[in-house]
């Protein structure tokens, strides 16, 4: 049975109610019921006899508005403005625009096609024309996840899209271990966006693409994509491979001791993914009002070859499906740690405004220190890379760091030739049998020949991407019910929950910043004071060295 704090000892003891949308992955049932709750029953129970509604989709509106003090939902309204690939690329190109790139400079350069073809064509013959060679390129529609869809080129002869797609720098020095590919998926629950509250997750995915790294192979999938969702169907997933294992995916906690066998400092590539997070979720705060709600978020970022985070993009939903042990592990702790994080107390397992000879439910979504207690500068994990409380040792015999540099095969800088009779086919082409993905028949072309713009017969380049803006409903919306999440004046939420970390607020200057409306300005003019301190502090352990 969940255990519930409360101040009355005496009452009753109810089980807590979830309720689950359909398709909803089915380990957070496991989870739930594992915690002693019981699932909701639409023909025996009142619509509003529930405290979680977990559903993979975004909450109607309505929803929002009828909200109840007990019940939490797991989507914020609106929350796709930074989960959507072009609506994540505009806020940042805005944010580095308004502070600067020394900040926003984690995102690489990005172009949203077919609005900004021009400016593609431009910076793509400025490159040719100062290097003498085209970059590499990464093409992804703005709507599709798994890698779906997903073009690596070098030469813009090959670049086709069919539907709305942002087009990247290809970071083409990744991180390797033993010549593979990866990434790392943290993740990130935002308890509220007024006052912003965020809570990183210590231990996490680290993926794994199932065949060695080569850029003179753009199309092989299994090579350049880390996603389970293709590696799974890879000849090589469920093989030994030196230095990685069989499957694709590490704990952090492995990852982390690899790195320090090494003398890689773990604690500042943690510090900078963390400082990622932090201003990412600046970039669209404040999302509209709504009470009683909490967001799951899963950072994809890779990690170069000098050991620079890049934010690549941010999942909405992010996977909870269990394709190995490693899942399990990490995925099932996470689900017990949320429903801590919610704070739910004993009066909400009532389900009712008030009790008989009580005062009004208390409504909070974490739990909060009083500031007259001991306060740190900051707070562990944002900036600091808090360490992992439990470590998996690494393999007793473990091969070196290699690096893209010293296990990509040479690629001749590129010659003139002759336009292809039918364009290449995307990474996930030949996936779409096993995956049961349909071809689309309708493709678009792009080629630039002669330095001259091609005449494309396209709907979509007429067409113009207006910037989002939200719904005059939710402009309109006042909250009824004040938010749970907030706490009393001046005070700070719980440092750590489980396996959550608190990244932000970092301060009590951050938490009031924060506050009735956020202060990006003020906040960014904090996380500048932490990062100088930091870095003063990292020269002076340097020199003692």
């Amino acid at each position: 049975m969940e255990m519930l704090a409360d101040d009355n000892a005496s009452e009753t003891l109810k089980p807590l109610v979830f309720r689950l949308h359909e398709n909803a992955p089915a380990i957070i049932r496991e989870v739930l019921l594992e915690r002693g709750w019981t699932e909701f029953d639409q023909k025996e129970q009142d619509d509003a006899d529930w405290n979680l509604y977990w559903r993979n989709s975004p909450f109607p509106m309505t929803d929002h508005h009828s909200i109840k003090p007990w019940q939490r939902l797991n989507h914020y309204p609106e929350a796709v403005r930074i989960t959507r690939k072009d609506y994540l690329a505009r806020h940042l190109k805005r944010m580095k625009g308004a502070y600067g790139s020394t900040l926003y400079e984690f995102s690489p350069v990005a172009f949203i096609m077919p609005n900004d073809y021009v400016k593609f064509i431009a910076e793509y013959s400025k490159e040719i024309q100062s290097v003498g060679r085209p970059s590499y390129w990464i093409c992804k529609p703005v709507h599709l996840s798994r890698g779906r869809g997903i073009l690596i080129f070098q030469d813009i002869k090959d670049l086709v899209y069919h539907c709305t797609v942002i087009v990247q720098k290809y970071i083409s020095n990744p991180l390797l271990i033993s010549g593979y590919k990866l990434d790392l998926r943290l993740y990130v629950c935002v308890t509220s966006f007024c006052p912003l509250t965020i809570y990183t997750y210590e231990e996490g995915l680290v993926r794994f693409a199932t065949e060695k790294f080569d850029l003179s192979s753009l199309d092989n999938v299994y090579a350049h994509l880390t996603n389970t969702s293709i590696n799974k169907y890879g000849a090589s997933y469920k093989t030994f491979k030196e230095g990685i294992g069989c499957g694709c995916k590490w704990t952090f906690s492995k990852f982390r001791s690899y790195l320090r066998i090494f003398g890689v400092d773990d604690m500042l590539l943690w510090q900078k993914m963390n400082n990622i997070v932090i201003l990412t979720l600046l970039a669209v705060t404040p999302l509209p009002e709504a009470s009683n709600c909490f967001e799951l978020f899963g950072f994809d970022i890779l990690i170069d070859d000098k050991f620079k985070p890049w934010l690549l993009e941010v999942n909405y939903n992010p996977a909870l499906c269990l394709d190995c042990s490693i899942d399990d592990t990490v995925k099932r702790k996470l689900l017990h740690d949320i429903v801590e994080l919610l704070n739910y107390k004993q009066v909400d397992a009532h389900r009712q405004n008030e009790m008989p000879g009580s005062k009004a439910v208390r409504r909070r979504q974490v739990p909060w220190r009083r500031t007259g207690q001991s306060t740190p500068e900051q707070a562990p994990g944002l900036l600091s890379g808090q360490k992992v409380s439990t470590s998996i040792s690494a393999p007793q015999t473990q091969p070196a760091l290699q690096f893209a540099r010293g296990s990509i095969h040479k690629v001749s800088s590129p010659t003139r030739k002759t336009a292809r009779a039918h364009p290449r086919e995307t990474l996930t082409s030949q996936l779409r049998e096993k995956m049961n993905k349909p071809k689309t028949s309708t493709q678009v072309k792009i080629e630039a020949k002669n330095k001259q713009l091609p005449a494309v017969h396209s709907p979509f380049i007429s067409a113009q991407l207006s910037r989002w803006s939200p719904s005059p409903e939710i402009c309109n919306y006042k909250l009824s019910t004040r938010p749970y999440f907030l706490s009393d004046k001046d005070q700070m939420p719980t440092r750590q929950v489980g396996g959550f970390v608190l990244i932000f607020p970092f301060n009590e200057a951050a938490l009031q910043a924060s506050k009735d409306g956020t202060d990006v300005k003020s906040i960014i003019k904090e996380i500048n004071k932490l990062v100088s301190k930091q870095n003063s502090a990292r020269q002076k352990k340097t020199k003692s060295v």
